[in-house]
């Protein structure tokens, strides 16, 4: 836990920072934000963020807290993910190791993964097309174990799939 909150304090020094050359000012609802987002492991909306806050503070808004989540993302703080759902998601990214995600169109479940051989696989194929790769991000689309079990209906091979990912409140 010591750990955790050492981290933690990185991360509100590195938001502060940020804030200040930003020319803004460290406010009570952008340090709660920030405190709930550290605590929070899973992939948020702005929408999830703000229920969050909102049993905390019922006076922060659903604007302070979209506007909070862009700080924080241009902080290097979070990273904003989209699974296909049409909404955006952020995650932790500040001394987070890089990972892709796979997930579940039926129940929406978010798995995190990484592979090495993916990973050379990439570089292998951006040097064949020439190439110089500064970032990726894959997700992987399917059935979750669970969901593959039921009787479910898979889409039509050149159909978008629909995609349901889980939100904090599902």
């Amino acid at each position: 836990m010591a750990s955790k909150e050492k981290e933690f304090q990185n991360e509100k020094q590195v938001f502060s920072e940020h804030i200040q050359k930003a020319g803004l000012r460290n406010t009570a609802q952008r340090e709660l934000i920030l405190d709930i987002f550290l605590r929070t492991e899973e992939h948020l909306s702005s929408e999830d963020l703000y229920w969050l806050v909102h049993k905390e503070d019922s006076s922060v808004g659903h604007t302070t807290v979209y506007r909070t989540l862009k700080l924080l993302t241009d902080a290097g703080l979070a990273r904003e993910v989209r699974f296909g759902d049409g909404k955006s998601y952020y995650e932790h990214h500040y001394n987070h190791e890089h990972h892709d995600h796979m997930i579940c169109t039926e129940c929406g479940k978010v798995v995190e993964f990484f592979s090495p051989e993916i990973e050379s696989l990439q570089e292998t194929v951006a040097a064949e097309y020439g190439f110089r790769l500064t970032h990726h991000s894959m997700r992987i689309l399917g059935l979750c174990g669970i969901c593959q079990k039921k009787d479910s209906e898979s889409a039509a091979s050149g159909a978008q799939p629909r995609v349901r990912v889980k939100s904090v409140f599902s």
